[in-house]
């Protein structure tokens, strides 16, 4: 998505007062390209994986992430906007903005494979134990047969009744779906059954000002899990650092 987003879609999120509310203790920060516009992340035995957007600077990354080193990656063709990015088997799977084109990638060699279409646009792209996630910047989320890529089902996110928008990044995390909403700080907690937001997780502030002095910074966005040591990462687009955090509970609620 572009920088220059209507400040309209800044507005207050429904049921961000009435809903359960968490925020964040840092636990580790680490290194993080700042030239990287974040679009999908994951975490798999070891490594981070990354897909970044912008034309002409889309790539698909394995990353340290200790170091924030790229270990190896694969650049997009220059005219399509990379997004969300996920896996299956041994294959990388990774969606782009406005072209309607998904692409396959080795899942260790980055040699590319195939190429898959889907209609309107793509924004997120997760992956529960049975299904691949994605979102399109509206509040439905389609869930994709990981095999053929064709849709089986879309769910409508709502909180308090009412749509949530602007769903980007996703992640599967302990059953849940943590949805990014975009030009916001916060990550939606989602039912898959239902698609009721079960709670808003508040990241103001985490982006330390030193860290956005003097520098293009975009919004947050990027989430990966963890499973089995149960850590929780997220980032932003051209961000400086990746933080592992851990969710606290607001108080009196």
């Amino acid at each position: 998505m572009l920088l220059d987003v209507p400040l309209a879609a800044r507005g207050e999120l429904t049921g961000a007062a009435d809903l359960p509310g968490y925020t964040y203790k840092v636990v580790r920060s680490y290194p993080h390209d700042a030239q990287a516009f974040t679009q999908g992340l994951f975490y798999l035995e070891g490594y981070l994986y990354e897909s970044t957007g912008l034309l002409g600077r889309s790539y698909v990354r394995k990353v340290s992430l200790e170091t924030g080193r790229v270990v190896q990656q694969v650049k997009l063709p220059s005219d399509v906007f990379g997004e969300g990015l996920s896996h299956w088997g041994q294959r990388l799977i990774c969606i782009t903005w406005t072209t309607q084109l998904g692409l396959e990638f080795n899942l260790q060699t980055f040699a590319f494979e195939k190429r898959f279409t889907y209609p309107g646009e793509g924004w997120g792209l997760a992956r529960s134990d049975s299904e691949l996630i994605m979102s399109n910047g509206s509040a439905e989320l389609r869930f994709l047969d990981p095999i053929s890529l064709q849709e089986k089902r879309r769910l409508r996110v709502t909180a308090l009744g009412k749509p949530v928008t602007l769903l980007n990044e996703l992640e599967w995390v302990k059953g849940e779906i943590f949805a990014n909403v975009w030009q916001t700080d916060k990550i939606a907690r989602i039912d898959p059954g239902t698609g009721q937001v079960k709670g808003w997780i508040q990241l103001d502030g985490l982006l330390s000002a030193d860290d956005r002095a003097g520098a293009q910074r975009d919004v947050l966005n990027g989430i990966a899990y963890d499973a089995a040591t149960d850590r929780l990462f997220v980032t932003g687009k051209l961000w400086p650092r990746l933080y592992e955090i851990r969710l606290v509970r607001l108080r009196g609620q």
